[in-house]
């Protein structure tokens, strides 16, 4: 996770009112293969791998990890809004 997507992960939780020890949970999506489902949940799943910077949590769900395991979460300069991307680690 960078560090922009840190900041947007707990610009969003705190907007949300998500206490302390929550995050951003991902998924992926049922329906589609290669979609995900985002969430701002106030605990992890007791599966879930947590991926943390700073104050930042991300809670990923077990099945989505060996699709994530190679990319990182950062944001999208280009959205108008609240944006996140999954980019290739270098």
């Amino acid at each position: 996770m960078t560090d922009s997507a840190s900041t947007a992960v707990n610009d969003l939780a705190a907007q949300a009112g998500v206490p302390d020890g929550g995050g951003l949970r991902i998924a992926e999506s049922t329906p589609e293969s290669g979609s995900f489902e985002l969430a701002l949940v106030p605990s992890p799943q007791p599966d879930d791998a947590v991926v943390e910077n700073g104050d930042a949590k991300v809670f990923v769900a077990p099945a989505t990890v060996p699709t994530l395991e190679n990319l990182t979460l950062d944001t999208d300069p280009n959205a108008q809004g609240p944006a996140f991307v999954l980019t290739p680690q270098a």
